[in-house]
């Protein structure tokens, strides 16, 4: 057997492989409102504290705190931190609070050294917090009025210490379209979603930051965010500390529960997940290396063999046939993944642009990892080459 069929025939078994657990996560992988039970008395509820970190989020926070004043859980309190913003987000806020006594407003202090931006704020938030449960979200998300109840319900019913719910990703340009989507795709794909309530392994563990919620006893035996202050990814590394602490933690599919439009155009993109990559694979240049590597095997380099191998190069049928066996199965599991998230079906015919995409940003990020320049968020930049000398480069003030 030449390299080239043996090749193909790795290719594919490992494709089956990760095409298998895609299917077994979108069956384990349930929306948060199975657990919704309508009717419950709200007198007895017990207090929800929702916590907002904003920082320049003027644009996008009255559309958020309107969609939390119409929960329809009634036993809760807004508070909202301003991260030393530039723009308008106090004065939108407060415009709430005047009418709402539900909304406060804080004023979040200066970052200090060997804190990362976010993990502060929400470190902040948490200390003036009231409520037995804490709901830690972004400013750019939409709840619909179960948002609260059903993350309520499903922490109660599953005994859980705390819970990830992972929101719709609104996506309207090329950009956004081309790289928002890999964040449930590739979870689908190489995480088994049962070992994260399985499995006692931290190992086995992910969450997104747009809904964190807790119980606020087990968020403090876990030491809060002060335990992943230096952490970019501070929303996995977290949900990390639960299962290292005994207590159980679970993600769900929030599609009908929260919305989110995280970036808008091309720079965004790149900032945003520029960040994340890096910070992914801790900083190893060579693991995210390999990772990448992978990436481009599997869901790209079937696209590029496979013309050629039909009209330029002449290899045997056996050959084509594996290759048209991976395409199948990378399509497959985009196709699926599109229909489950409700993204753009024409999408489908641009994943081979898609991978490039990730390709390209993938090496952006490794590049700015290693950088003097550091990692760039919210106007401010990080040094992440050492950790322990993480610190502000930089901070933007417009």
């Amino acid at each position: 057997m030449d390299f080239i069929t043996l090749y193909n025939y790795i290719a594919l078994a490992i494709l089956v492989i990760f095409g298998i657990n895609f299917l077994i996560n979108n069956l384990v992988f349930h929306s948060v409102l199975e657990f919704l039970k309508p009717g419950l008395p709200q007198t007895s509820r017990p207090l929800v504290s929702i916590l907002i970190p904003a920082r320049n989020e003027e644009k996008s926070i009255r559309r958020c705190l309107r969609s939390l004043l119409r929960q329809d859980y009634a036993n809760l309190e807004i508070i909202v931190l301003d991260d030393n913003s530039t723009d308008g987000t106090a004065v939108a806020v407060n415009a709430f609070s005047s009418k709402n006594p539900k909304v406060k407003l804080i004023s979040g202090k200066p970052l200090i050294p060997g804190w990362l931006g976010k993990s502060y704020a929400c470190q902040q938030l948490s200390e003036i917090a009231n409520g037995e449960y804490l709901l830690f979200t972004d400013a750019d998300t939409l709840h619909f009025p179960n948002s609260v109840s059903s993350a309520v319900s499903a922490l109660e019913q599953n005994d859980l210490g705390a819970l990830s719910v992972f929101a719709r990703q609104i996506t309207v340009t090329l950009h956004e379209r081309m790289m928002v989507p890999f964040g449930n795709f590739f979870l689908m794909v190489f995480m088994p979603f049962i070992l994260i309530l399985k499995s006692r392994s931290p190992l086995f563990c992910t969450a997104i930051g747009q809904f964190m919620f807790f119980r606020k006893d087990v968020y403090n035996k876990i030491g809060g965010h002060e335990s992943v202050k230096k952490e970019i990814l501070e929303d996995i590394h977290i949900s990390k500390q639960v299962k290292r602490y005994g207590f159980k933690f679970m993600i769900f599919d929030g599609n009908k529960s929260l919305y989110c439009r995280m970036y808008k155009n091309l720079k965004e993109v790149i900032r945003g997940y520029s960040k994340v990559l890096a910070a992914a694979f801790d900083y190893n240049v060579f693991t995210q290396g390999f990772v990448t590597l992978l990436i481009f095997a599997l869901f790209l380099s079937p696209f590029i063999m496979l013309p050629l191998a039909i009209f330029l190069l002449d290899w045997p049928q056996m050959v084509i046939n594996l290759i048209i066996g991976q395409v199948f199965i990378a399509l497959m599991m985009k196709m699926i993944s599109i229909i489950r998230f409700k993204n753009r079906f024409t999408d489908i015919f641009l994943f081979p642009l898609s991978i490039v995409y990730l390709i390209f940003i993938s090496v952006h990020s490794a590049i700015k990892s290693k950088s003097a320049t550091g990692v760039y968020w919210k106007g401010r930049a990080y040094d992440v080459r050492k950790e322990e000398h993480l610190g502000l480069v930089k901070e933007k003030f417009k």
